[in-house]
């Protein structure tokens, strides 16, 4: 086997992707990762046409779209009345394909079993613990005391990086004190193939599709289970977890000759199912310029960082004033759903705009 070219730290989906797009441009990998086995627990969901139409041409496409459900459409409410209806016409938005709910474990492991076709495995049980570099190559050193020299290091090891961290890059951002939860619960009673929003006093109660009868719950305040709209019955609960909201990017996504991307780079609310998928178009971006960059064309790494930087930043602006419009729980901003929301769902450029920026079709993916 050729020796690596470059080095991923981190087997989540936007590791796993990037191993495949460089792998089918030529380009020999390595990718390793702390945890012994992958996750079994998925906090990503939603796969969105972007994401679909960059992994087209790896096979893990059509892959998710014989296991994935589809998602036709959103039904909003406030305080358990319907405000909106809204349809995702995903063809009417200029998309290839819909909006699919996939639990992220399965989305990881197709573009894991894609990469074992292609001869890469994952080198589980190791972490890069440190770095240094010289204009020519990083050297990495790693969990199990050996040391790795490659002309270039991807960091897709989290939102606590130990890469961003040796690098001395800031994370500036902010935090949200108030707990959310989420749940994967057997209902019965909502839509199988929509999502649900209700905006109620202490905040918005989310439920989407997860897998078959099973949904996924997301909101802040009291126990979900006890916050069913009426008609609907819980089952088995599957998994509980809670979290804090932060919005935070990275100042730098490339130093030298390591790169960062995923969740080492950004991270923001799960509103708007942007955050595994944005990840993996920071893969794809990475793939062509790293692969520019190890056949002599000096600067695509700088490029990588370059360009996204800016598209991943506004996601990260979006994302954020979009939760804290449906996280705002004042009178004021109450009324204000109550009259807006029903006018702006017949406002059709107003809806498209917004599933555009769900569906991650609201700026194209530029390598150059």
């Amino acid at each position: 086997m050729a020796d690596p070219q470059v080095l991923i730290a981190g087997a989540g989906p936007t590791g796993l992707a990037a191993a495949l797009f460089l792998t089918r441009q030529g380009v020999p990998v390595r990718i390793v990762d702390p945890l012994a086995q992958p996750i079994a627990t998925s906090k990503a969901l939603g796969v969105n046409p972007r994401t679909l139409a960059l992994l087209d041409d790896t096979g893990v496409t059509a892959a998710i779209l014989a296991e994935a459900q589809a998602m036709r459409g959103l039904s909003i409410h406030r305080r358990g009345r319907s405000l909106a209806e809204i349809s995702l016409d995903w063809p009417a938005l200029g998309a290839d394909h819909p909006m699919v709910i996939l639990p992220q474990a399965r989305t990881e492991a197709l573009l894991t079993a894609a990469l074992a076709e292609r001869g890469v495995t994952v080198r589980r049980g190791v972490a890069v613990q440190g770095l240094t570099q010289t204009p020519d190559a990083v050297t990495a050193r790693l969990s199990d005391g050996s040391d790795l020299s490659v002309p270039i290091l991807f960091a897709a090891d989290g939102a606590h990086s130990p890469v961003r961290k040796t690098l001395g890059l800031d994370f500036p951002g902010d935090a949200w004190e108030e707990p959310w939860h989420l749940l994967d619960v057997d209902l019965t009673g909502p839509p199988p193939d929509r999502g649900w929003i209700d905006l109620r006093p202490w905040g918005p109660f989310v439920c989407l599709p997860f897998s078959g009868s099973t949904f996924r719950l997301i909101g802040p305040g009291p126990d979900l289970l006890d916050r069913l709209p009426d008609g609907w019955t819980a089952g088995t609960v599957h998994w509980r977890s809670d979290f804090r909201i932060s919005h935070r990017m990275v100042e730098r996504m490339s130093v030298g000759r390591v790169c960062l991307g995923g969740d080492a780079a950004h991270i923001h609310s799960p509103i708007g199912a942007r955050g595994m998928n944005l990840g993996i178009e920071d893969a794809f971006v990475f793939a062509a310029c790293a692969a520019d960059a190890l056949n002599g064309q000096a600067g695509r790494l700088d490029d990588y960082g370059r360009l996204r930087h800016t598209v991943d930043a506004a996601v990260v602006r979006n994302v954020r004033a979009l939760t804290s419009l449906v996280r705002d729980t004042s009178p004021a901003a109450d009324l204000g759903r109550r009259l807006m929301l029903p006018l702006a769902a017949r406002l059709p450029f107003v809806v498209n705009r917004a599933l555009k920026v769900g569906m991650g079709l609201d700026h194209p993916v530029r390598v150059r």
